[in-house]
């Protein structure tokens, strides 16, 4: 028995696909961009995605700091002006030529990885 389906229903579905389609495509392209951003300001020459360079791995921190609502504005300062301590002896030197729009973006995009 052949059933004739609905074309209504059909083109509610494709359009469903084509909506979550690019959202997906949205949100991947901004975490690209973010993470250009952060290579562009050459935070990637001491930290990885998801390996220890010289600081702790960008994962890392998102797990440390998740649930933390006051880390975001922390980690820009430290941007900023550096710190010690916090993931061992060696210190995070600062970077005062990152602008401040940058290190919030970036530090979004830290702390959105899982």
């Amino acid at each position: 028995m052949l059933i004739n389906p609905d074309p209504r229903r059909f083109e509610m579905k494709k359009l469903m696909i084509t909506a979550v389609s690019a959202a997906l495509f949205m949100l991947t392209g901004a975490a690209s961009a973010d993470q250009a951003l952060a290579q562009k300001n050459a935070c990637m020459s001491c930290h990885g995605v998801d390996k220890k360079i010289v600081g702790p791995a960008f994962k890392e921190v998102a797990k440390k700091y998740a649930g933390d609502a006051t880390a975001h504005d922390r980690l820009v300062a430290k941007v900023k002006t550096g710190g010690k301590g916090v993931w061992g002896p060696i210190p995070m030197p600062p970077s005062p030529q990152v602008k401040p729009e940058d290190a919030s973006k970036i530090i979004d995009w830290v702390l959105s990885l899982k």
